[in-house]
């Protein structure tokens, strides 16, 4: 069922809002540390632990591919309710993260292409066609 996919997007938006809270609270921030992008590797763990099992059904794929057209926006809209500006001027540290992490990011890309689900040659988004 695509409630099935919506469902597990949601809980791992649950699981990443927590750790980024957890986070925030150890840093001394008050404020959700990276729980939006802890939900998208919790996400794409689960998914990919789903379909190596073999139990990621094409109609829970549908509701993952559903929101996955949805991320950008919500991530635009979440991001347009941070203060940019003050995190800017209380120092370089937001602007050092923010390039770590854009390094890594770019680092990983060709490491994680090379990941191969066994017995699955098609991406997820293609389940979704299936029925």
């Amino acid at each position: 069922m695509i409630i099935l996919g919506v469902a597990l997007l949601s809980g791992s938006l649950l699981i990443g809002t927590f750790i980024g809270g957890l986070l925030g609270n150890l840093l001394g921030v008050d404020a959700n540390v990276g729980g939006v992008g802890i939900a998208m590797i919790v996400l794409i763990v689960s998914t990919n632990f789903l379909a190596r099992s073999g139990r990621l059904s094409p109609a829970t794929s549908s509701g993952i591919s559903f929101w996955s057209g949805m991320y950008i926006p919500i991530v635009v809209a979440m991001a347009a309710t941070q203060n940019v500006v003050g995190a800017v001027t209380a120092g370089p540290t937001a602007l050092i993260a923010g390039a770590a992490a854009v390094i890594v990011s770019f680092a990983l890309v060709p490491v994680l292409s090379r990941v191969k689900t066994p017995g699955v040659e098609a991406p997820v988004e293609e389940f979704a066609g299936e029925r």
